[in-house]
């Protein structure tokens, strides 16, 4: 059987980038290429791997013109309120609040590169 190794984003800093999603999300580097595309691979405490690169840089896709339904990366979050202050008052932006009829409550940000961040306090947890 295939697990899914990890997710790639092609971003235009990617050594800030990988700063700010360790330093935002307790994320730590696994494994850094430096050559020839600043290769950084993330890492949560459960195994869960981002990589983040850039490979060429006029690539890089223009996250913020995206919506954020399109593709978004989203996290856990037990307090979506305090996690997304803390993450604004860091340089994200926020883009929409939602609470589901489930009592689900979501919220949906931008990283300061324009990649959109989903915090997640789900009623019941998808696994």
């Amino acid at each position: 059987m295939m697990k899914i190794e990890h997710v790639a984003f092609n971003v235009s800093e990617p050594q800030a980038v990988a700063a700010w999603y360790c330093e935002q999300f307790g994320l730590s580097v696994v494994r850094h290429l430096p050559q020839p595309y600043q290769t950084h691979f993330l890492a949560d405490e459960y195994a869960t791997i981002l990589e983040i690169y850039c490979n060429p840089p006029d690539q890089v896709p223009d996250y913020s013109a995206a919506d954020p339904l399109i593709f978004h990366l989203a996290f856990t979050s037990k307090d979506p309120l305090s996690d997304s202050a803390k993450l604004i008052s860091a340089g994200a932006s926020l883009h929409a609040d939602h609470h589901l009829p489930d009592g689900s409550h979501l919220m949906m940000l931008r990283d300061p590169w324009g990649l959109a961040i989903q915090l997640c306090k789900r009623s019941s947890p998808l696994v």
